[in-house]
């Protein structure tokens, strides 16, 4: 086992395109890391350049000890899994495994005993004599993981393995392959474009943006301290809603009783517990902000105060218009119009881009917000209703710079501030 380190690594095509710029990653000995962010941002770009797959433009890969950027990629002692399974279909389960074992001349009783281990793992057994095309979509999945173990790397590297899998087996085999690191302990480098994939494989997760690394942290880490907008808008699913507010005093100028967000015609009272977790947000009294609000954080106010009988007041109230309902057994997911203007800046127009959608209007007056409600709720698609936010666990970012606001800096990434 050994760890990979990119160090300044960068890469430039011929017509002036920078992929990756000046990365410096260091992922650990026997760690899952997950490289993810939006298409076209450089991910499967730096993990084939330390497969060895892409020319690397400057800086250094090192797996181990050993600087690798001039060494062939059938020696850098990795196994790569792709998005497409790359299995021979004229050969058998066990001849595709086998396979890459034969070319380096490893006898024929190891190749067997590595090949059977790899098999067992994996619950291929019943199929070793059978062709890919009798196989399921998993099952293939699985033989071109078999291919990789029983190569005995220094890591795994895999692009995008589950992105041809149906959503059910999708979920079914991150959760497999997510054990089968543990188990094996290999140093494995996992690109995908599915933040969930992310937030529930990786120890840790680098989320990238046009070439540069945004944030590296937990997973937890990433979602309760979003380093800039970019990363609080990218980490969530349903994706965090992101308005134009600006705060003020709470009472008035000069006031230190508290602040207040506007959101047009609306306030929001931010908890004194939100406060002293983020106190230079009292440097922003009187200036606009980019506005964050989980999902989560947003309830049916017909439901608000059941559990302890504390009916929030209005500093948490939002009127809203119902557009969709969306009931999913455990939860409802809600889409609604909120009349306050949508944040527009060049990360959230990224983010929203990716999404589909690729026109924002800054002089719009109202916002799609989404909502995580429970299952009791009993809004209805057309009707007017509230929700009630809930202003401890909201989100405050800088809208010129992106950073968020904290007054301290979130593991693995940039100073905020």
């Amino acid at each position: 086992m050994a760890a990979v380190t990119f160090d300044g690594v960068t890469k430039v095509y011929a017509d002036g395109t920078e992929a990756v710029s000046a990365m410096d990653l260091e992922v650990g000995d026997q760690e899952f890391m997950v490289l993810v962010g939006p298409s076209g941002c450089g991910k499967t770009t730096a993990l084939r350049m330390a497969a060895g797959l892409e020319e690397i433009s400057g800086g250094t890969v090192s797996i181990g000890e050993r600087v690798v950027n001039d060494v062939p990629a059938r020696d850098r002692d990795i196994a790569m899994v792709f998005q497409s399974y790359a299995l021979y279909p004229h050969l058998s389960v066990y001849e595709n495994i086998a396979f890459g074992l034969r070319l380096k001349k490893v006898p024929k009783d190891e190749i067997a005993r590595r090949v059977r281990e790899a098999a067992r793992i994996l619950d291929l057994e019943p199929w070793l004599e059978r062709k890919p095309r009798n196989l399921s979509g998993g099952q293939r999945q699985r033989v071109a993981m078999g291919r990789a173990i029983v190569r005995e790397p220094a890591a795994f590297l895999m692009d995008e393995p589950l992105s041809n899998l149906d959503a059910k087996l999708r979920v079914q085999m991150r959760a497999e392959i997510a054990k089968l690191q543990s188990d094996l302990g290999v140093t494995t480098i996992y690109v995908t474009h599915d933040q969930v994939e992310a937030m529930t494989m990786g120890d840790r997760v680098a989320v990238m943006r046009r070439g540069e690394l945004q944030q590296v942290a937990p997973p937890q880490e990433l979602y309760d301290h979003p380093v800039n907008v970019f990363v609080g808008g990218f980490i969530g699913s349903p994706a965090m809603n992101l308005l134009d507010a600006r705060l003020e005093r709470a009472n008035g100028a000069g006031s230190a009783d508290g602040l207040v967000a506007q959101l047009g015609e609306h306030r929001l009272t931010l908890a004194p517990e939100l406060l002293d977790k983020r106190p230079a947000l009292a440097r922003y009294a009187g200036r606009d902000v980019v506005l964050g609000i989980r999902p989560e954080d947003l309830e049916d106010a017909e439901l608000a105060g059941e559990t302890d009988g504390d009916a929030p007041g209005e500093g948490r109230r939002l009127p809203i218009q119902v557009r969709l309902r969306e009931a999913l057994g455990s939860e409802i997911i809600v889409h609604a119009r909120l009349a306050a203007p949508p944040a527009v800046t060049d990360a959230v127009r990224e983010l929203a881009a990716d999404a589909g959608v690729h026109e924002l209007d800054a002089d719009k007056a109202e916002t799609t917000v989404v909502g995580r409600f429970s299952p009791r709720s009993r809004v209805a698609q057309g009707e007017q209703a509230e929700v009630v936010v809930d202003t401890r666990a909201l989100h405050f970012f800088d809208p010129e710079t992106g950073l968020g606001i904290y007054d301290e800096t979130p593991t693995g990434g940039a100073a905020s501030r």
